[in-house]
């Protein structure tokens, strides 16, 4: 997942908060007066509580400011007074804002969170002042509407951003709908932040069983983890276990006791729906109501029209579209994977045995082993992470690209598992700073995502500051942590997105790097993910973590063949919550105002859609659905399955000319890594693929359904 904390831009998509008391020595703050560092990296050495609020308060005023003198220029309207200026101001605040924000998603604690609550309404109403400043639109708008031939391309899109996101902003609203448009921003900021923090708590709320026997099928090692969280809890002699944050919990696939695994898929999709501290029903419903209120004031008929705009999609009904094509076509795989695996259940579990959605996963892989004598505790032991991410990642990163690494342990980080490096360019000069967080902790949201410290921009002379974090399990002291497919996958994943950061060149932060549609962000980390099953990079890394002999030929084939099975699963539930995602966001203010329970709603959208499957939930439901509530992917969340369509298609271009070899890797980096926001998305696509329409054949393919 990508995630990006901008606050002049996403204000209202961010999920944060704060408590004051000191750090009102402005000099000595490190956000508003930073000491010189390596890549303008974040000196955590230096960074304590008390720095934020007074930062933020600092860096919004200096940006005020700055937006004044530039709004108030007496001279005419030029590109460098009105356009550079803006993308050299808010420093202070840009810079606290990046590492905060960081922060709250992977290190949070109840400060942080009482901080974000603090400062998330103060940001929206910045944002606002910036956006909704009718003497900047108007300079912006002078500049848009002149003559432009003096301009270079990347000049040229600069403008065409700003006045874009201005207009989508409210700039053409009268004064008395701008003042409305404000309290709707308020409020909804207000709201994120609070769902999300208590989706947080909600998630990190352990589940206990108290009988070892309702616990079979799990490993010693997996009991052993289990009672000593419990005892951390202060309930020994108990075992407990975290969630995670889709609807499906990993650990149900290992669990033979039918009612336990119900139990933890209850625990799961009851999150937030029990009436208690966490719940967020009613946050949902306001959330809702807010955004169709903000399109309708904005002239659009929902939310995901307004929101879809400036996407590669254009407009809701071609992502709906593409949506219910694929569920269409993944309909009857997911019907015959679902009869053989009831069918393979019965032969244990009864023949009136009906499979259940918390049944799934388990009868699964128990058929997959049969099948292809394989299960996921074998090949995790050929996915140890720093092989993986040495012998792996880093290796493909060198083989395509002439990325090499040099790992930095005088580097400040916000936590002891952070780990850090230089990232070398093929000519030996400096690349990127890479930061790493892999491992699981009360104090992180759940998933994996990108970010960036510090974003690329000739104009600033920065070069950028990368980080990927993940949750796996982290080991025991000595003993070495294992992945599994879909965790190994993950990594490639997340690097994808480090890489899309890393190859950066543009002059200016705002159209640099992942500053692209939600739409095509994901084409780069969804491209990546190919390298990981790339024959020679997977040789390279696939070793066992005990013997370090490279992973057995045949079993290689069976996993090769294993990774069709049950794939339609994996569709329809994104499928379903992308449809979710879109039912929500695209109710008019009135309909919006007429929903009063979300499970209710949720269930007939499904219905509607034709993707409502007992045994399939979507892959996250209304109440727990972060991405789309807190984390930038409202209206947005088919993003990913429209980005793995360029994806593949890419994908395919470069099997037919050669493979995953130095040669394409440069030409997909030169035509499309490094172009950022910086001219328009598809045509970049049409040049490197040779067609303008993106052929799905190559997702089907590789989705098991054709």
């Amino acid at each position: 997942m990508f995630k990006k904390f901008i606050p002049l831009v996403a204000v209202m998509a961010i999920t944060s908060a704060c408590s004051g008391g000191g750090g009102a020595d402005l000099a000595s703050n490190p956000f508003v007066n930073p000491k010189e560092t390596y890549m303008s990296s974040p000196d955590f050495n230096s960074i304590k509580i008390e720095h934020y609020l007074p930062a933020f308060d600092e860096g919004i005023r200096q940006h005020e400011a700055e937006i004044d003198s530039i709004a108030n220029n007496l001279e005419p309207a030029t590109f460098e007074n009105t356009l550079v200026a803006l993308e050299k101001s808010g420093q202070v605040l840009n810079r606290v804002s990046t590492v905060f924000f960081a922060l709250t998603s992977a290190d949070t604690n109840d400060e942080l969170i009482a901080i974000e609550e603090q400062i998330t309404p103060k940001l929206s109403a910045h944002s606002d002042a910036l956006y909704l400043n009718d003497k900047l639109f108007d300079r912006i708008k002078t500049i848009h509407d002149g003559d432009l031939s003096a301009l270079d391309a990347e000049d040229q899109r600069l403008v065409k951003h700003y006045y874009d996101n201005f207009v989508q902003a409210g700039a053409l609203l009268s004064p008395e709908e701008k003042e409305q448009l404000k309290a709707l921003n308020q409020k909804e900021a207000t709201l994120l932040t609070d769902f999300g923090n208590k989706l947080t708590k909600a998630t990190n709320a352990l589940v206990y069983i108290k009988d070892k026997e309702q616990l079979a099928g799990l490993s010693e090692e997996q009991l052993k983890a289990a009672s000593e969280l419990a005892e951390e809890n202060k309930h020994n002699g108990e075992y407990a276990f975290s969630l995670t944050n889709t609807t499906q919990q990993d650990i149900m696939v290992n669990l033979d006791v039918r009612e336990t695994r119900k139990l933890f898929f209850d625990a799961s999709i009851s999150r937030c729906i029990k009436g208690d501290e966490f719940d967020t029903q009613k946050i949902v419903l306001e959330i809702a109501k807010v955004r169709a209120d903000k399109a309708k004031l904005l002239g659009h008929p929902n939310y995901a029209s307004w929101k879809l705009q400036d996407r590669l999609a254009a407009k809701p009904e071609n992502a709906i579209a593409m949506l219910t094509n694929l569920g269409t076509l993944a309909a009857p795989k997911a019907e015959d994977d679902r009869a053989e695996i009831e069918a393979f259940a019965r032969k244990t579990a009864g023949a009136d045995f009906t499979l259940e959605a918390w049944d799934w996963s388990y009868y699964a892989e128990k058929l997959r082993s049969e099948k292809y004598g394989i299960d996921e505790a074998t090949l995790s032991q050929y996915f140890a992470l720093d092989s993986v991410l040495y012998n792996g990642v880093f290796y493909a990163a060198n083989k395509m690209y002439g990325l090499t690494f040099k790992p930095r342990t005088d580097i400040p980080v916000y936590h002891s598992d952070v780990r850090v490096w230089d990232v070398i360019d093929k000519d030996g000069s400096q690349l990127a700073l890479f930061y790493f967080d892999p491992y699981a902790r009360p104090s992180k949201s759940g998933g994996a995502w990108m970010g960036n410290f510090v974003e690329q921009s000739t104009l600033l002379g920065l070069k950028p500051v990368i980080y990927n974090v993940c949750n796996y399990k982290k080991p025991a002291e000595g003993e070495v942590c294992l992945l599994s497919w879909d965790e190994t996958t993950t990594l490639f994943h997340e690097f994808g997105h480090g890489l899309h950061g890393m190859f950066a060149s543009q002059k200016y932060p705002s159209i640099s790097g992942t500053n692209v549609p939600r739409d095509f962000v994901e084409m780069p980390s969804q491209f990546n993910e190919h390298c990981a099953a790339d024959p020679a990079i997977f040789a390279n890394y696939a070793k066992h973590y005990k013997t370090g002999e490279a992973m057995p030929t045949d079993l290689i084939k069976k996993m090769q063949e294993a990774t069709k099975f049950n794939q339609a699963y994996a569709l329809v539930e994104n499928i379903a919550a992308c449809l979710l995602d879109m039912a929500w966001h695209t109710l008019s203010p009135e309909e919006a105002a007429a929903v009063t329970d979300i499970n209710t709603f949720q269930k007939e959208a499904l219905t509607k859609a034709n993707v409502l499957y007992s045994a399939i939930p979507p892959r996250y439901g209304s109440s727990y659905f972060r991405h789309i509530w807190s984390n930038g992917y409202s209206a947005g969340y088919y993003a990913y399955l429209w980005s793995e369509a360029l994806d593949h298609d890419i994908f395919a271009w470069m099997m037919a000319h050669g493979g995953l070899n130095r040669e394409n890797g440069d030409r997909l980096r030169s035509m499309i890594l490094s172009k950022g926001n910086s001219a328009e998305l598809m045509p970049l696509f049409t040049a490197f693929t040779g067609h303008e329409q993106v052929d799905l054949n190559p997702l089907l393919v590789e989705r098991g359904l054709k």
